[in-house]
């Protein structure tokens, strides 16, 4: 099922009926300020199952992301922030970047395995931001990449849905997104490093 909302003033009624599928277990299908990403509620672990099911990999090997609202919101899963590192989440969030960091015991429940380390994203988009908002829990995120070998991500809402409406509860037509995925910033030693530049340039 394909949902339309309004990139710049996403309907209540809209978003209400996103979060009534993610308290459910469901799939969605949404856009963020990079490409379209797969996401479940953090807090559903047979979700979780499914979507590595759909990207073909271990649960427990993964290198899922998840979405958060705010800063607040992500240290419920992180170990304490130092502050350097901080004032960089400050200054890039929200952003089309991937931060890494120390997880906090939260994660390993989640994955069920020994994962240290969780990427959090804020992004730059209205429509997951309030989905977010008012689901109250992160979303964990995956990106969707093309059958294509040329073409990276899949951009079309529609040609997600040729693809994916038979695994996923929900897609979101958002309007416009782009085909360059996010930068990911190693935060996790004492010196931060860019392991993936993509959108976006960072601000330190």
């Amino acid at each position: 099922m394909i949902l339309s909302i309004h990139p710049d003033n996403p309907s209540p009624r809209h978003i209400e009926m996103v979060v009534n599928v993610l308290k459910k277990g469901g799939l969605v299908i949404f856009p963020t300020d990079t490409v379209y990403g797969l996401g479940c509620s953090i807090d559903q672990p047979k979700a979780v199952d499914q979507i590595a099911r759909i990207k073909g990999i271990k649960k427990e090997n993964a290198n899922f992301s998840a979405i958060f609202n705010d800063l607040s919101m992500v240290s419920e899963y992180t170990k304490p922030i130092d502050n350097t590192i901080f004032r960089m989440l400050r200054r890039n969030l929200p952003g089309p970047f991937t931060f890494i960091l120390n997880a906090n015991n939260n994660i390993p429940r989640i994955f069920q395995s020994k994962k240290k380390t969780i990427g959090i994203r804020i992004p730059q988009n209205n429509i997951v931001m309030e989905i977010v908002k008012a689901f109250g829990h992160p979303l964990l995120t995956t990106s969707i990449h093309d059958q294509d070998e040329i073409v990276d991500y899949t951009t079309d809402p529609y040609v997600l849905e040729e693809n994916y409406g038979k695994v996923v509860d929900l897609i979101i037509e958002g309007g416009f997104v782009g085909n360059e995925p996010s930068t990911v910033i190693d935060c996790t030693t004492d010196d931060f490093e860019i392991i993936r530049q993509g959108k976006g340039v960072l601000l330190e």
